[in-house]
């Protein structure tokens, strides 16, 4: 197992540091702590060539003007939030809206743009990076002092797990997820929609016409979101459903898993032999296939386009301090915040 730290950049005068974990097999992961983003993921193929499979750039610069989330963790809250208001306690908390009159995942300054202090830890069998961050009461408007611990660990079976920590001093909301965006065909080479995607969920959430839960469940039978025996992702860019229209053709929608730990979502590409089995403690993945990618700039010489990424955003149901039959993602004082994500890389 390996481990180092080098310098990546410069922001506000701060460096910006990478860290490169690397297992006896050869996987690597590069992440930087600013926004605790993961920047590489290097798996073999079938053939046995290692290639990124992780959309990223190489230039801290890049990160500040072009990145649509790529590789960070979004907080304190993922996805979207209506009306940038919400009432703990009857006190109503106004947050800064950054898509339309909505707080899209932290806002402007969340925690995707925060440079996090950064420890590297090196055992027999597993190499680690603890990322931790202190957000103070009201910052992007959210009540509570909120020491938050984001840990990354990479191990010799080529498992890469986040696991995620957080406590604070008054009643408040958290959600993180991990917005990486995956292609294992590698380099880019093509994009995602003939890859297929294994999915335990039986039920999607209904979007509005804002990409917001409506709070409607809707089963998944007879529908493009039915990836219970595994289908292709093209199948919703194709599908004349409306909530794969509504979202640009595809998908951008919470998908509620039927299952935990069991490898409960799984990721495909035939040509290159590359699985991503993915397992979580979390209730909801929020599958997005890049369909407002915009095309005005390049990721390592390709250029951006639609369908170039897929994320698996596992979290809690989004805006769901708005609707009270989904799980809380209330967190108070007393209570710790607590969940992980796996990420396994094998070749079938």
């Amino acid at each position: 197992m390996e481990i180092r730290e080098e310098v990546f950049g410069e922001v506000n005068g701060q460096d910006v540091k990478i860290f490169t974990l690397k297992n006896s097999s050869g996987m690597e992961l590069s992440c930087i702590n600013y926004g605790c983003t993961i920047t590489k993921v290097l798996v073999p193929d079938q053939a046995g060539n290692f290639e990124n499979v992780v959309l990223g750039f190489d230039s801290i610069e890049e990160y500040i003007h072009h990145s649509p989330f790529f590789g960070c963790v979004v907080g304190r809250v993922a996805g979207r939030i209506a009306n940038s208001q919400f009432e703990l306690d009857g006190i109503t908390y106004d947050l800064p809206n950054n898509e339309g009159v909505n707080h899209l995942h932290g806002g402007d300054h969340g925690f995707d743009k925060v440079l996090w202090d950064g420890k590297i830890e090196k055992g027999t069998d597993e190499v680690k990076v603890i990322f931790t961050h202190k957000s103070t009461d009201g910052t992007a408007g959210y009540p509570g002092n909120v020491t938050v611990s984001i840990t990354y660990t990479l191990n010799n079976d080529n498992e890469f797990n986040i696991s995620y920590h957080a406590t604070t001093d008054k009643k408040t909301l958290i959600n993180l997820t991990n917005h990486s965006y995956f292609n294992l065909s590698g380099e880019l080479k093509r994009d995602i929609l003939d890859h297929e995607l294994t999915l335990k969920s039986d039920h999607f959430l209904k979007l509005s016409d804002s990409l917001l839960p409506t709070g409607e469940l809707v089963a998944v039978d007879q529908t493009a979101f039915d990836f219970r025996k595994g289908r292709k992702l093209i199948d919703g860019v194709q599908s004349d459903h409306q909530q794969n229209q509504l979202v640009g053709g595809g998908y951008d929608h919470p998908l509620v898993l039927s299952a935990n730990r069991e490898d409960e979502i799984c990721l495909v590409d035939q040509q290159s032999g590359r699985k991503l089995t993915v397992e979580t403690d979390e209730p909801t993945v929020v599958l997005y296939t890049s369909n407002m990618m915009g095309n005005d700039f390049e990721i390592r010489g390709v250029p951006a386009r639609k369908h170039i990424g897929v994320c698996l955003e596992t979290q809690h149901h989004p805006d769901a301090i708005h609707h009270p039959s989904f799980p809380s993602i209330v967190l108070d004082e007393n209570e710790e915040y607590r969940t992980s994500t796996t990420y396994r890389f094998s070749v079938m």
